[in-house]
C-alpha cells in the first residue's frame, strides 16, 4: 500500500515545471501591470515634470502611443523571467525544505522557513536577472524618442543583443538590488500571508478556501508592496540605465535613491506603487489556481488507476 502511495506522488521535476508553467500562465494577465509599473519607475528620471500623473494616465497615453498591443510589450521576457526565477526558486525552496524537515516528518518551523524562502528567492533572482534586465529595458522602450530606442525584438534578441554590444555581465546588471528584492518579498509575503489568512480564519467570515486565498494574497500584497517598492525602483532603474561618457547614470541601488529623493521627493520611491500591488495579490492567486488545476489534471492522467 506504501508503494502504491508513492506512485501517486507528482515526481519533482513535474512539480518544478508546473510551478514555472503556473507562473507564466498568471503572467499573461498581469504584464499590462508590470509595464505601467516600469514605466511609471522610469517617468521623471532626468526630467523636472513628472511622465505620468497616474496609472490610468500610463494605460491611456500607452494605449494611445503605442496601440493595444503595446500594453504587452516585453511579453516573452515576463515569460522567460518566471520560466527561469519561478522554476529555480521552487526547486531550491523544496531542496531546502526537505533538507530540514526533520527525520519524523516535522517541518521546519516559521524562522527556518523564512530563511528557506529568502534563500530560494535569492538564488532565483540571480538566475532570472538576465529576463528581468530584458523586461525592464523592453518594456522602456515605448517611452524614449524614436532614436534612442532599443528595439528589440523579443526577449532572445535582447540577450544576444545586450551580451554582444555591452558584454556579457550586462546581463546581470543590478543583480544586487534584484536579489535584496526577492528576499525582501519572500520575506514580507511569508509572515503577512501567514497572518492575513489566519485572521480572517479566525474571523469566522471565511472557509480555507480560494475567496480566503484572494484576500489574503491581497492583504499579503499590500505590505510587500510597501517594503520591497524602493528597492524595486533601484532596480529598474539601473537596469535600464544608459552610459553616459562612458560612466554609468548610476554608481549602485544606495546613489538610485538618493537622487531619487533628491530630484522626484521622498514619496517617488513608490512610483508606481497601485500597478505593482494590483499585480501582486492576482499574480500570485491565478499561480495558485493554475498550479491546482495543472496538477489536478496531472493525476487524472497518470497518477489514477
Amino acid at each position: 500500500m506504501a508503494e502504491a502511495g508513492k506512485q501517486r506522488t507528482s515526481p519533482k521535476s513535474v512539480k518544478f515545471l508546473f510551478g514555472g508553467l503556473a507562473g507564466m500562465g498568471a503572467t499573461v494577465f498581469v504584464q499590462p501591470l508590470d509595464l505601467v509599473k516600469n514605466r511609471m519607475q522610469l517617468s521623471g528620471e532626468g526630467a523636472k515634470t513628472k511622465e505620468y500623473k497616474t496609472s490610468f494616465h500610463a494605460v491611456g497615453s500607452i494605449l494611445r502611443n503605442e496601440g493595444l498591443r503595446g500594453i504587452y510589450t516585453g511579453l516573452s521576457a515576463g515569460l522567460l523571467r518566471q520560466a527561469t526565477y519561478t522554476t529555480t526558486r521552487l526547486g531550491i525552496y523544496t531542496i531546502l525544505f526537505e533538507k530540514f524537515t526533520k527525520a519524523d516528518g516535522t517541518p521546519p518551523n516559521f524562522f527556518m522557513k523564512a530563511a528557506i524562502g529568502m534563500t530560494a528567492g535569492a538564488t532565483g533572482a540571480f538566475v532570472g536577472t538576465p529576463a528581468e534586465v530584458a523586461l525592464i529595458r523592453m518594456t522602456a522602450d515605448g517611452r524614449m524618442p524614436v532614436d534612442q530606442r532599443r528595439g528589440y525584438t523579443n526577449v532572445f534578441n535582447a540577450l544576444v543583443r545586450m551580451t554582444r554590444e555591452e558584454g556579457i555581465t550586462t546581463l546581470w546588471r543590478g543583480c544586487i538590488p534584484t536579489m535584496a528584492r526577492a528576499v525582501v518579498v519572500n520575506a514580507a509575503q511569508l509572515a503577512s500571508y501567514s497572518q492575513s489568512k489566519q485572521f480572517l480564519l479566525d474571523s469566522g467570515y471565511f472557509g480555507d478556501d480560494i475567496l480566503c486565498h484572494f484576500c489574503a494574497s491581497m492583504i499579503s500584497g499590500l505590505v510587500t508592496t510597501a517594503a520591497s517598492m524602493p528597492v524595486d525602483i533601484a532596480k529598474t532603474r539601473i537596469q535600464n540605465m544608459r552610459m553616459i561618457d562612458g560612466k554609468p547614470e548610476y554608481k549602485n541601488g544606495l546613489d538610485v535613491l538618493m537622487k531619487v529623493v533628491r530630484h522626484e521627493g521622498f514619496f517617488s520611491l513608490w512610483k508606481g506603487f497601485t500597478p505593482y500591488y494590483a499585480r501582486l495579490g492576482p499574480h500570485t492567486v491565478l499561480t495558485f489556481i493554475f498550479l491546482e488545476q495543472m496538477n489536478k489534471y496531472y493525476k487524472k492522467l497518470f497518477l489514477s488507476g
